[in-house]
């Protein structure tokens, strides 16, 4: 029992935290999941390091740890299996496809809202066989980041990654 009340606030903070991030991240948008730009992975990073203190607070024992970090996977799997059975729960969580071209024409409005460039977006179709915006059938912006195109009169598909503008550096 008092292993539970020492542990208690641990558990309340970590889930708090975990909450509060999805949540961030679902009002402030998906806009790159499927890759991670630099700008991303230090923000990552930098978050990460940042609620750290705000979960395991003064106990910086490895059992005050593990106490979090098992928090976290409890979480995120009752998450998971909250999405898989309840589908307007993964909706509230991920969001909605956005359709950014149909038949050949550019929603620009999606566009803006999803934050991708024209310039992005063509480069996008190019990576999929399309020579132009005119050529595509459909593209949509995928709940994980991706954008899927259809074109050819739906007879050739095909998923590509979302490339950003400024390449890593090996």
């Amino acid at each position: 029992m008092i292993y539970l009340q020492h542990y208690l606030p641990i558990i309340i903070s970590s889930a708090s935290v975990y909450l509060f991030i999805i949540l961030a991240i679902r009002v402030f948008g998906k806009r790159e999941f499927a890759q991670l730009s630099i700008i991303d992975l230090v923000f990552v990073l930098l978050i990460s390091n940042a609620v750290q203190n705000a979960m395991v607070g003064p106990d910086t024992t490895l059992a005050g740890g593990l106490v979090a970090a098992s928090t976290l996977f409890l979480l995120n799997f009752i998450l998971k299996a909250l999405t898989y059975r309840f589908p307007f729960f993964q909706t509230f969580i991920t969001g909605q496809s956005i359709v950014l071209i149909y038949k050949g024409e550019v929603h620009e409005e999606n566009l803006r809202k999803a934050h991708i460039s024209i310039n992005e977006l063509i480069e996008s179709i190019h990576e999929h066989g399309s020579s132009s915006v005119k050529d595509v059938d459909l593209a949509v912006l995928e709940t994980d980041g991706n954008i899927s195109v259809i074109s050819d009169d739906f007879k050739k598909r095909s998923i590509k990654p979302r490339k950003r503008r400024k390449k890593l550096m090996a």
